[in-house]
């Protein structure tokens, strides 16, 4: 027994080397910034069941664990799997919420030994783009799968080792980059090779049986694992939402509500009082599936915060279930546009990491700035006529604030996996300069820890027909939230010509067209606070005062400490923080602090009343969900304007009006 757990552990160890030599070999065989600089790509060992058994956890995403691979693995098995056949697909219907939108770009590999199937190897890339209707592929003002680019449906690539041209002209023909798509694409392709070369080498030292079995042993252990820890968490009910701002075309904010059921190591996540399905393209098609990776990614990280020896595989999400009705948020209908979703599953991250405050308040940060969005830019090519699109930055902002530290700079850690591109990278393969990349002053929460800083990028582009197309935006309206007297962040901005006659705000982009010499500066947000702010140590307000992450002003308004920006004025101090102090005081501490504008919004649209919504309006097909809510949204807007406040009993009524009109 003990030789087993021995050779379990060996193994372990020889997966996870493997998935690691594959990530490192993507990101310096990619073609695009944002493979080989930023890192979003994956690659996973894949048991026959469609379980991930390893992942990399020192490049790539770090979302793979909960990926379903099973629905696509079926459908490549009905095709037919041969030595040296390699399997392609970005469909997210078909592959059962493997795929969840289609610039994600998924391989794989069935390995075998003496023609036995032992396992299979898989990988993705994000595509820079994959054509469709903006470059970069991605708008949240799609609003249907076909704008979103072309669709792949489980197809062979490779057949016994030779490459299917025609599948390869046709998706070259329809992506605005395709000679570095199918750079990326190769890249995958090495990795996947290099894995089945490695594995054949364990089957053959250790023999198949040992192989397989260690996948699924591997497996179990970190269910194991997983278990244990989350017995850690009092068994209870846990309710947290929070809200995607959703205001592209005028649509209302979209309600993330997460119902968290713990029974002993069980953790049933349920959104049935999520909002329907969106118009626009932030929807995620999770398919409901069990541990879905969308999903599962805040308790993954929760698990490996607490937890420094886990084996990381999809044996982690075993014990999670999802709920997720058909025609909802994060299960919508076929048809629908998903390109936006990341924006979604950033929220997700949110709600979750809000439930688990509740559970364990003593772990749990704030939240962290909550947008993960892309720039990508397209300018023409005016030596070949064509045009050149790629990946300006991702527009992070600042992580939130720990029970026992300030957040970080510059980066949410939630998604510290996609890095920034050098600033001398992207200048030297497009025509445009990077006039300033910095922290933003100001932009976090207060606390006795503070947030993260978020970042300013500023862009100049030179040829004409530039264009600028930015996905995820979000939190410009709602603030990342501050934790046990800790403040909300600041919102995000987008700007114009700044700091000339020329200047204008002009919010989040979807498409932006832009003259030769235009400049756009983007602020993003910075993570919650965490604690009270009188409770910080006058000296590490002047550090961050002298390191330009708080101003002078801030540093009195926010801290009650009072400098000229080199040292501390004690005796203004201490009189200030008295004052300030007493004023507090006279409030309650709330453990969650959402800003104003969320406030004022709920004072409308209370939980009761939104619930009451969203249960009246799931005995509708999906599309028309959405329709209803935002004509309820009117009324109940028009109500307010009158001065009468809606009930939930009232909302069935509404639903009543609503409905007027539109059956004959």
């Amino acid at each position: 027994m003990k030789h087993r757990a021995i050779l379990v552990e060996v193994l372990r160890n020889r997966f996870q080397a493997i998935v690691e030599e594959m990530g490192a070999l993507i990101l310096r065989a990619g073609h695009t910034v944002f493979v080989k600089e930023t890192a979003d790509f994956g690659a996973a060992i894949v048991s026959n069941r469609g379980e991930v058994a390893a992942a990399p956890v020192s490049t790539g995403v770090a979302l793979m664990v909960g990926m379903p691979c099973n629905t696509a693995a079926g459908l490549s098995q009905a095709l037919g799997e041969e030595e040296g056949d390699i399997f392609l697909s970005n469909d997210v219907h078909a592959t059962g919420g493997m795929a969840t939108h289609l610039p994600d770009l998924f391989c794989w590999k069935p390995v075998f030994h003496d023609g036995r199937r032992l396992c299979y190897v898989w990988t993705f890339m994000h595509c820079s783009d994959i054509g469709g209707r903006v470059p970069g592929s991605i708008s949240p003002a799609n609003t249907d799968i076909f704008q979103d680019g072309i669709r792949i449906p489980v197809t062979k690539l490779f057949r016994r080792g030779a490459v299917n041209e025609d599948l390869l002209r046709l998706f070259m023909a329809n992506c605005r980059i395709p000679d570095q798509n199918w750079g990326d694409l190769k890249a995958l392709v090495a990795a996947l090779n290099t894995a089945e070369k490695r594995l054949k080498e364990l089957a053959a030292r250790y023999g198949p049986d040992a192989v397989q079995d260690g996948i699924e042993q591997v497996l179990d252990y970190a269910e194991d694992q997983a278990r244990e820890a989350f017995r850690q968490i009092p068994d209870g009910i846990y309710e947290f939402w929070d809200y995607l701002e959703g205001d592209v075309g005028g649509a209302q904010p979209i309600r993330v509500k997460l119902v968290m059921h713990v029974k002993d190591g069980e953790l049933r996540m349920d959104f049935s009082e999520s909002d329907p399905q969106t118009r626009n393209s932030y929807s995620l098609p999770t398919h409901e599936r069990r541990g879905h990776w969308q999903v599962a990614f805040g308790l993954v990280n929760f698990l490996r915060s607490t937890r420094s020896d886990l084996a990381y595989n999809s044996g982690l999400v075993r014990s999670m279930s999802l709920v997720a009705p058909r025609g909802s948020l994060l299960n919508p209908e076929p048809g629908v546009s998903v390109g936006n979703r990341s924006a979604t599953q950033v929220r997700l991250l949110d709600v979750v990491t809000g439930a688990l405050a509740q559970a364990r308040p003593d772990l749990v940060p704030a939240a962290g700035a909550g947008q993960a969005s892309i720039m990508v830019v397209q300018l023409p090519d005016l030596e070949t006529g064509g045009n050149k699109v790629s990946v300006v930055q991702p527009l992070m902002g600042g992580s939130g604030a720990r029970p026992t530290g300030d957040g970080i700079d510059g980066i949410d850690y939630a998604w510290g996996f996609l890095r920034n591109v050098p600033a001398e990278t992207i200048e030297s393969e497009m025509p445009l300069l990077i006039e300033r990349y910095a922290l933003r002053p100001d932009s976090m929460g207060a606390g006795q820890f503070r947030g993260g800083a978020g970042i300013e990028l500023e862009v100049k582009v030179f040829p004409p027909n530039a264009s600028v197309a930015s996905r995820a935006m979000e939190r410009y309206h709602f603030r990342p939230w501050g934790r046990r007297g800790g403040g909300s962040a600041a919102t995000g901005y987008t700007r114009l010509n700044p700091d000339t006659p020329d200047a204008r705000e002009i919010g989040k982009i979807d498409v932006l067209h832009l003259e030769p010499g235009d400049v756009i500066r983007v602020g993003t947000q910075g993570g919650g606070g965490y604690g009270d702010p009188l409770a910080r140590e006058p000296e590490r307000v002047l550090a961050d005062v002298r390191a330009g992450v708080v101003t002078v002003a801030a540093a009195r308004r926010d801290y009650g400490v009072v400098t000229d920006g080199t040292a501390i004025d004690r005796a203004a101090t201490a009189a200030l923080r008295s004052e300030l102090g007493a004023r507090r005081r006279s409030g309650s501490v709330r453990d969650f602090d959402y800003g104003p504008e969320r406030e004022a919004y709920e004072g409308l649209w209370s939980d009761p009343v939104r619930t009451a919504l969203v249960k009246a309006l799931q005995q509708y097909p999906g599309r028309l969900q959405r329709f209803l809510m935002d004509r309820v949204s009117r009324l109940v807007e028009e109500s307010d304007r009158q001065g009468i406040a809606i009930s939930p009993e009232a909302v069935p009524g509404l639903v009543s009006s609503a409905l007027a009109g539109l059956r004959r």
